[in-house]
């Protein structure tokens, strides 16, 4: 596949990122946690695959534990930020991913972040959330 750009369509671009960086950095924003929710759940996939020992609509002789379509869910990721993931699930419910433990709705270092402002005495009133 070739892509021809001219050196007009060039110059305007690099005038848009020049009079609005912002909206550039929000779309790679935007790009990256569409990118990390994608991989995330290709893993558990993968996980749910070794888990079950079987691919997608691959049949064994007396297995009955078959995947049974997935959930929606968002996880926060330090550095990225909420994150919309799918996780799979099995007929019998057996599956449990180790990718995001079922109960944690953010990272662990998110955790221990907020663990050392307390210690350290910051307040909510100190914390301006833009």
């Amino acid at each position: 596949m070739k892509i021809e750009i001219s050196v007009p369509e060039v110059i305007s671009v690099f005038k848009e990122i020049q009079t609005q960086p912002e909206e550039v950095f929000e779309m790679i924003r935007l790009d990256v946690r569409e990118m990390v929710g994608k991989y995330l759940s290709e893993m558990m996939n993968a996980e749910l695959t070794h888990f079950l020992g079987r691919k997608p609509y691959e049949r064994k002789e007396e297995e009955t534990n078959y995947r049974n379509g997935s959930y929606d869910r968002n996880f926060t990721v330090k550095g990225i930020g909420e994150v919309s993931v799918t996780v799979p699930r099995d007929r019998k419910g057996e599956y449990e991913t180790q990718v995001i433990p079922q109960s944690k709705q953010y990272e662990d270092e998110i955790r221990r972040d907020l663990c050392l402002l307390f210690l350290g005495g910051v307040s909510t009133r100190m914390i301006l959330i833009t």
